[in-house]
């Protein structure tokens, strides 16, 4: 699912993407590419990952990749995103937001 989202600094808005459940090196190709494919239409991303149940580190190798080629805000992770970040120590790296509206109006 994709919404349009303010990006801050001008005029077109980063899209939002929503994935849902379980991210491991056998599926997450997938989400890398619809981040990559939507960071080179809109310069980033904002992926709402609440609704992410599991990830492993090639989910965390993929964020950072992307978090290295193009704007990624990162809403609401789940508890399991949050905790595999925190564990990382990419936590204070990334651009995490609580919310929806805070990530949008960055």
């Amino acid at each position: 699912m994709t919404i349009p989202a303010s990006r801050g600094t001008g005029p077109e808005p980063l899209p939002v993407i929503s994935p849902r459940g379980e991210f491991d090196m056998d599926n997450v190709t997938a989400l890398g590419a619809e981040i990559e494919t939507m960071a080179a239409v809109h310069g980033g991303v904002i992926m709402d990952a609440s609704g992410i149940t599991f990830a492993d580190s090639s989910f965390l190798r993929m964020i950072l990749n992307a978090h290295q080629r193009a704007q990624l805000r990162i809403v609401a992770p789940s508890h399991r995103v949050a905790r595999l970040f925190d564990l990382a120590g990419v936590d204070t790296y990334l651009r995490i937001y609580p919310t929806l509206d805070t990530a949008r109006t960055t």
